[in-house]
């Protein structure tokens, strides 16, 4: 098909611009729009100081101090600053990982969402390359990194955003960060066909070495939301869980992954273990999945995510809390925390940290643990009334205790008082457990070489998201 262009004379003597320029001048606003929707013209990485590591122009059009704006705005917040917000018509869009602010901003109407998603992208390629995300990784890998920003981002458009197409581009080798020198001590506890979690910060150009040893790393993450009352009842429940994979295999050969044969999928149903739903990597064949919860994989380079979960329906919680506040007299209020852990006994949960706010009008408080407690500790911060109470390891099965005793000041109301203690926060993390009883049969190599016999390693991490006790 022709299109032609209206000629002149042909409506008297009036100049015609042609429906040919016409049709071209609305695609080419509609096309500018789209693209500038999804426009990054500035990129840069941030320290817990606020000091520029990484800092890459793509447009030049914005101005060259918008590092120091971003953080003396997010320092200036009250709390957490957005994720998302808007100076001077400049848009600045971050994440936040491991202390480090990723930042990415324009001044055009982009789309959030993408934005978002994009950095996401650049912060797991980046991990990718350098096999952790750390103040030292990125300053002794700045010239890799930069390398891999200008293969993403071509004049502020995303371009390539997978590490197996960045890959073959890439030129300069990552430089590693040291990891912490083992002292040569292992618990009897800790079973000897077990890896330090250290071994998947990795880069994933060491398989383009020779001798380099091939292994996959698969983690099942769990994040849990809990609701208790002050009658330390279970008001509310669920899991966000994912299971993870990082591949250090020559070729990426084709994997099979199975799962427990009683997984049932769905809101309401019976089963070992009931999810609500889930959904799956691209690369995964789930053409089995309904038969014998068999997974066919084709990995791609890097870290990725195999399938993501979630469960609402009842568990057991790992934690249970239970405050009683007493008034001793008008001006004196205690309360006794309990903390019970519901998980085998086997099981030890590292870095317990609960934390409660105490009444405005507080004067001191003082905080009593049990006798014999060589892993415990309890703060009270005056300046922001709070009282933090930090419990390194937390077996399994077993109960602790504090008694926080608060005095008031002569102004005060203790029945108003009691109402604002708390709400009682907890974070923690377990190894090796998991809450939705989801478990991984086995992990198997398609690979028709029966010399070929890579490492495979498990891992099991629960985790808190928001687990909460009203008092």
């Amino acid at each position: 098909f022709f299109f032609f262009q209206a000629e002149d004379g042909i409506r008297d003597a009036q100049e015609s611009r042609g429906l040919g320029d016409v049709y071209k001048r609305q695609v080419s606003t509609q096309s500018t729009w789209g693209k500038r929707s999804g426009m990054i013209p500035q990129f840069f990485i941030l320290s817990a100081r606020g000091d520029t590591i990484i800092n890459r122009d793509f447009r030049s059009d914005l101005m060259k101090n918008t590092p120091e704006t971003f953080f003396r705005n997010v320092k200036l917040y009250k709390g957490d600053a957005p994720p998302i917000f808007n100076i001077d018509g400049v848009s600045f869009v971050y994440l936040k990982k491991n202390s480090l602010y990723i930042v990415a901003t324009s001044r055009f109407n982009v789309s959030p969402s993408y934005i978002v998603e994009v950095l996401n992208r650049m912060a797991k390629v980046i991990k990718d390359f350098c096999g952790v995300i750390t103040e030292e990784a990125i300053r002794k890998n700045f010239v890799l990194i930069y390398e891999i920003l200008d293969e993403m981002i071509d004049f502020g458009h995303p371009q390539i955003t997978s590490t197996e197409g960045i890959k073959p581009l890439i030129v300069n080798e990552p430089v590693p960060v040291d990891a912490v020198k083992s002292t040569g001590f292992r618990p009897s506890f800790i079973p000897s066909n077990t890896i330090s979690s250290t071994a998947v910060q990795r880069s994933v150009m060491v398989t383009e070495k020779k001798n380099a040893k091939n292994e996959i790393f698969v983690d099942i993450f769990e994040k849990i939301s809990v609701l208790f009352n002050s009658s330390g009842y279970l008001i509310n429940s669920s899991i966000e869980g994912c299971i993870q994979m990082k591949s250090y295999l020559t070729g990426n050969p084709p994997l099979k992954l199975a799962l427990n044969e009683d997984l049932v999928i769905g809101k309401g149903a019976s089963g070992g273990a009931v999810l609500d739903d889930c959904n799956f990597h691209s690369c995964v064949n789930t053409s089995e999945f309904d038969i014998n919860r068999t997974l066919k994989i084709s990995p791609p380079d890097g870290e990725f995510t195999v399938m993501n979960y979630r469960v609402t329906s009842e568990f057991q919680a790992p934690f249970r809390i239970f405050p009683y506040i007493e008034e001793v007299s008008p001006y004196k209020l205690e309360l006794v925390l309990k903390v019970r852990s519901c998980y085998p006994k086997e099981t030890v949960a590292s870095h317990a940290i609960i934390k409660f706010a105490l009444p405005k009008l507080t004067s001191t408080a003082h905080n009593e643990l049990e006798k014999a407690t060589q892993s415990q500790k309890a703060d009270y911060f005056e300046n922001t009334k709070t009282v933090e109470w930090v419990i390194k390891k937390f077996a399994g099965q077993t109960e602790h205790t504090l008694r926080t005793k608060i005095s008031l000041q002569t102004s005060a109301n203790s029945f108003t008082a009691r109402k604002e203690i708390g709400p009682i926060s907890m974070q923690f993390e377990i190894p090796m457990y998991n809450v939705s009883n989801l478990q991984i049969k086995y992990l198997r190599i398609e690979e028709k070489d029966t010399s070929y016999n890579p490492y495979r390693w498990v891992r099991y991490v629960t985790q808190a998201s928001s687990y909460v006790c009203r008092t």
